[in-house]
């Protein structure tokens, strides 16, 4: 310890005569020269003076940006680990052990680019590491949470990622290869090695534990079993026809859309949400209020909507084929339930026996009833299953997933389906009315969301395909929307 004291006290004092500074100022001081030796610049040691306040302060800097970011990455409530607080030393005693090995020997004549000691090294060193995870985190924010990074291959999200991690390296190399003995020293060259192999090791082999972990959602409790009583069937046979009779006239003139909501599996309390959700955000967004229908199989509107039936689904096209202008206004429809890989969107309204809907069967509902221009969405497992039978030049068609991939979010615990969620409630509620521009948005954030939620058997990778001839129509309306008042 000696030495390094000798060595401190032999080393140009810039502030020799000066008052003491305030420890704030003096460790914006480390971060300048952090951010500096981070561009592979010389630092000013004697701008720097060393302590162990600031090695403190800089070592909690560090643990609390980390702790800081893991926060940040989990969504909703989250329990703090008390133990974690005790991992993770390692790297910070073995970094320790670095700069004191390699320290220049104040017997020897040493660089202008020498650190004064190990304390110095060892402050500006973890410095630099803060300043390193702030870009990170910046890269986190500005290319994921923005949607930046987008739905790219795996190869380019992981060049993204890398090119700042590699940059760390070699800046630490750098400093530590110019403060440490002169470099014929061999002991300096072959001290830094091992302590970079084992962190590399160390970080791949016993990662530093999670700080946060998502807090636990509460069971909900058990429902008791669904019965279908005789008033019910009773009053569920003329419920469509009524709420088709209720639906407002279209307007001569004015490019109207009519909408329908299909949720059918009634298992899954998200698919009710997601359906009331999407016909909200119609109403409100498209002008569509008073135009719409909602078919759900479930116990909470078994008496209130029309059951989501094949058969009520092709009655409900019939009907709103009948009010609607065939040849300028929109039916939308929107489909969301489980799905098989061979394009089957699941049903079940236990104990009544609901068949599934398959892609030929809504295109020849649709086609018998004459609707031209069609806007239609499956969010389900291999939903791209729908795009070729239903895709036509009066068309738009859009599901949440790719014909081979399953999409994410329709569990019991799930508010939204991340497709529902993405496009509809984020997207067209608020930020736009174009389809595409919405579907486009989207892909990129559910690839993030899949990426965190970890999702392990690839990218749902949300499919979009657009008819020419309903482009303009979709342009006028949206064109009539913006310019209206209350839209």
């Amino acid at each position: 310890m000696s030495e390094v004291v000798d060595d401190i006290t032999s080393a140009p004092v810039a502030h020799a005569q000066s008052a003491p500074r305030p420890s704030v100022l003096v460790a914006w001081d480390w971060l300048v020269e952090a951010a500096r030796s981070s561009l592979f610049l010389a630092p000013r040691w004697q701008r720097l003076a060393a302590s162990p306040w600031q090695m403190a302060c800089q070592v909690l800097i560090q643990y609390g940006l980390g702790m800081l970011f893991q926060r940040l990455s989990i969504e909703g409530e989250a329990i703090f680990l008390w133990r974690a607080l005790l991992a993770g030393w390692f790297g910070a005693l073995l970094t320790a052990w670095l700069c004191y090995l390699i320290q220049p020997d104040p017997r020897v004549s040493r660089s202008a680019h020498s650190a004064p000691g190990a304390a110095h090294l060892f402050t500006l060193v973890i410095a630099q590491s803060n300043i390193f995870l702030l870009l990170i985190f910046a890269l986190h924010v500005s290319l994921v949470r923005t949607g930046l990074v987008g739905d790219t291959s795996l190869w380019a999200q992981w060049i993204v990622w890398s090119v700042p991690m590699l940059w760390s390296v070699l800046a630490r190399l750098a400093l530590l290869l110019r403060a440490a003995r002169p470099l014929a020293s061999l002991r300096a060259i072959v001290a830094i090695a091992v302590v970079m192999l084992t962190s590399v090791l160390e970080y791949h082999l016993a990662p530093t534990p999670m700080a946060w972990r998502a807090a636990p959602q509460p069971e909900a409790p058990e429902e008791e079993p669904f019965m279908v009583s005789q008033e019910m069937m009773e009053a569920q046979l003329p419920l469509l026809d009524e709420q088709l009779d209720a639906l407002k006239p279209q307007r001569p003139g004015v490019i109207d859309m009519y909408t329908i909501t299909f949720a059918p599996y009634q298992g899954e309390e998200v698919f009710r949400r997601e359906s009331t959700m999407v016909a909200d955000v119609m109403a409100r967004r498209f002008d569509a209020a008073g135009r719409g229908l909602q078919l759900i199989n479930h116990r909470k509107t078994a008496e209130e909507l029309p059951w989501a039936t094949p058969l009520n689904l092709q009655r409900a096209i019939e009907g709103i084929g009948a009010i609607m202008d065939r040849d300028e206004d929109v039916l939308f429809i929107h489909m969301t339930s489980h799905g098989a890989s061979d394009g089957e969107l699941a049903a079940n309204f236990w104990p009544i026996d609901v068949e599934p809907v398959m892609p030929p069967d809504l295109k020849a509902w649709l086609d018998a009833a004459g609707i031209r221009y069609r806007v239609l969405s499956i969010s389900a497992c291999f939903a791209g299953n729908w795009i070729a039978p239903l895709a036509a030049d009066g068309t738009l068609v859009m599901t949440a997933s790719d014909a081979d991939h399953t999409s994410y979010g329709c569990g019991k615990k799930s508010p939204l389906t991340f497709f529902g969620r993405a496009m509809y409630d984020e997207q067209l509620r608020t930020t736009t009315r174009s389809f595409t521009e919405a579907h486009a948005a989207s892909r990129k954030i559910i690839l993030q969301r899949e990426t965190a939620a970890g999702k392990d058997d690839g990218y749902s990778n949300p499919q979009i395909k657009v008819g020419g001839k309903i482009v303009p129509v979709l342009e006028r309306m949206n064109k009539r929307l913006a310019e209206k008042p209350s839209a």
